[in-house]
């Protein structure tokens, strides 16, 4: 997958400013590329699980359409790392279609997932 310029950055510095809870947020683009990142708060309010209340998942696919854009990427971060999916991770990912963007925060780490049936395999993150 592909990121804008500067999504990678705006990805780690939410993650940094919810410490010490889980940062989450979606992400709008189009195939592989991924453009535009809306940070959400996280519902859960949780340092090991996070929760994107409906509304705000409402509101960030407005954003997309407004654009001409869909739903490619899923972010949440795992404040104490590390940038892989958790076992809850896999078990609640639930859109097939979209990427999943992990950041461990204070290590500068990011790192994309295809989830699917509780299974992971890594994608290469570029930009």
């Amino acid at each position: 997958m592909r990121l804008a310029p500067g999504l990678r950055e705006e990805m780690l510095s939410h993650a940094l400013r919810d410490l010490p809870l889980e940062a989450c947020g979606l992400l709008g683009g189009r195939g592989e590329e991924l453009l535009l990142f809306v940070p959400c708060r996280n519902a859960a309010k949780s340092a090991q699980r996070y929760a994107i209340a409906p509304d705000e998942i409402l509101a960030a696919e407005r954003r997309f359409a407004e654009r001409g854009i869909e739903l490619r990427g899923i972010f949440h971060s795992h404040p104490a790392g590390p940038a892989e999916p958790s076992p809850t991770d896999l078990g609640e990912a639930v859109h097939p279609s979209a990427f999943y963007l992990i950041a461990a925060p204070l290590e500068g780490q990011l790192r994309g997932f295809h989830i699917e049936h509780a299974r992971m395999r890594e994608i290469a993150v570029e930009g």
